[in-house]
């Protein structure tokens, strides 16, 4: 049977697509007859024409995939969108990385390895970005001759 008229009529009512209509099947005889829109509207008092609720997007694969990037999969570089530091803050790249130059000058410092001065230096150097990391300034030291081996420095 042709409900096509019915559906067409409940959607404009309701406010919702012609998908979304739904007719009792029990009552397809009563929903036939409806051929106007106040005949509709007492069907949908009736509770023989109702909008079915909107389909939402299933989260079971959203959550699958958040599960194996937890576990470290689905990172390698074709996965990758943006540049690095978009991945990793320039900013907070900078603070990881002085923060652990600074904890080696205090270190230094503390061992008398490196005298006031010199700790000032180095931290003045550090602050104007002449040292890549930490090896690089054991490195500086080395040249500078104060230190003999700097391995000795880290497993102290």
């Amino acid at each position: 049977m042709d409900l096509s008229l019915q559906k067409k009529l409940a959607s404009k009512i309701l406010r919702v697509g012609k998908d979304r209509i739904w007719i009792d099947p029990n009552k397809i005889q009563d929903a036939s007859k409806a051929l106007s829109r106040s005949d509709i509207l007492d069907l949908i008092d009736k509770g023989i024409i109702k909008t079915k609720s909107v389909r939402g997007q299933s989260r079971t694969w959203a959550n699958y995939i958040k599960e194996q990037k937890k576990k470290g999969r689905r990172r390698g570089v074709g996965s990758r969108r943006g540049d690095r530091t978009a991945r990793l803050n320039k900013k907070e790249n900078w603070i990881k990385r002085i923060r652990a130059i600074r904890k080696l000058l205090r270190e230094l410092k503390e061992k008398n390895i490196i005298d006031k001065k010199l700790y000032r230096e180095l931290y003045k150097k550090a602050k104007s970005n002449e040292f890549k990391s930490k090896r690089a300034i054991l490195i500086y030291l080395k040249d500078l001759g104060i230190l003999k081996n700097e391995k000795e420095v880290l497993n102290k």
